[in-house]
């Protein structure tokens, strides 16, 4: 679970600074937003869930 909030907090951050830069309009990240909401209540939620934990994990053992 810690992962996953990590995740959302590094994701936001991304966003934020790119609208505020400008670089993605609001309606373009509004869309995508609607899109990962909706893709987490499919079959492939657990699935990319077990993939983005796999990375984070091969991430963090990269110093090790």
């Amino acid at each position: 679970m810690t992962v996953t909030i990590s995740v959302v907090l590094i994701l936001g951050v991304l966003v934020a600074a790119l609208l505020k830069y400008r670089a993605v309009g609001f309606g373009a990240a509004v869309l995508v937003a609607l899109f990962g909401f909706y893709l987490g209540s499919t079959d492939a939620a657990p699935a990319i869930n077990h993939f983005v934990t796999a990375v984070a994990d091969a991430v963090a053992g990269i110093g090790n």
